[in-house]
């Protein structure tokens, strides 16, 4: 992977620049440097290899080279202001299970709110931060990581203990090599038709069909928080439900124990599934 292969094969989506990196810290964080310097809508920036880059909650997310797909793309002008933002971090994890499904015929999932999924494992996720200027939206960035190769999850780089779940690689499921610059492509494609469709049904009923854990018991821990009177702390709620899809915001709606459907926000929770049903 280099510059001038990238632009070849990426040639027919027109994006208008694309920067790549050998190593980088981040590619948000560079992708965000490029919009203090003007950078185009919809232009790239992509590294082979990522040694400070981030998921929700800022967890930890490393790229080793050659091993894995770390990118990011920058949104000037998109249809955004008559759109829910959550709608974006659904729109970047849809266009890399749509990618994975259509390009090698994999299962993905969405493990909501941005985590993709293959065989219930961890194989990508996704990064969306925003920019302000006062009410008005300034800049999108969404960052989105895939893990490709065996190496991608190479424990001496990011221990099992600081997996939020527990992780694979798309070669490992596939059985056979990946052209990591074949599945940007897909990626990208897809990304840049779902964003034309944010606003229709079909948006919401792709993403909700492609969601994982549906009609599963699941537990939802971060989902609220609850202070303690008198110490200053808080503790964090945890809640058992089953998921019965999304909601048209991007929220995700679960049946609690008692029969209540109970509507999660993005960003709020930390979601596994449970074995168990809840007690009668």
């Amino acid at each position: 992977m280099d510059q001038q292969s990238l632009e070849s094969a990426l040639a027919d989506l027109n994006l208008p620049a694309v920067r790549f990196f050998r190593t980088i810290d981040s590619t948000n964080d560079e992708a965000w440097r490029w919009v203090e310097q003007a950078a185009p809508h919809r232009a790239l920036v992509i590294s082979d290899e990522q040694t400070a880059g981030r998921g929700r909650l800022h967890r930890r997310w490393m790229t080793t080279a050659g091993s894995g797909l770390a990118f990011s793309l920058v949104l000037l002008t998109t249809p955004l202001d008559i759109q829910p933002l959550s709608h974006l971090t659904g729109l970047g994890a849809l266009a890399a299970c749509q990618a994975l499904r259509n390009q090698y015929s994999l299962p993905a999932q969405v493990k909501w709110p941005n985590d993709i999924l293959l065989d219930q494992r961890k194989v990508g996720g996704v990064l969306v931060e925003t920019r302000w200027n006062g009410d008005d939206l300034k800049a999108v960035v969404i960052g989105i990581g895939i893990n490709i190769a065996p190496q991608s999850i190479n424990p001496a780089i990011l221990p099992s203990d600081e997996l939020s779940f527990p992780a694979t690689c798309v070669e490992d499921v596939l059985g056979h090599a990946v052209d990591r610059m074949e599945l940007l492509h897909t990626i990208l494609q897809e990304l840049f038709s779902w964003l034309l469709r944010m606003g229709l049904p079909d948006f919401i009923e792709t993403w909700n069909s492609s969601l994982a854990f549906r009609n599963q018991w699941v537990e939802l821990s971060g989902w609220k928080e609850t202070l303690v009177p008198h110490s200053g702390t808080a503790v964090t709620q945890v809640l058992i439900g089953k998921v019965i899809g999304l909601d048209s915001d991007g929220s995700l709606q679960l049946m609690s124990r008692n029969g209540e459907l109970v509507t999660v926000q993005v960003g709020e929770i930390h979601l596994r599934p449970t074995d168990s049903p809840p007690p009668d």
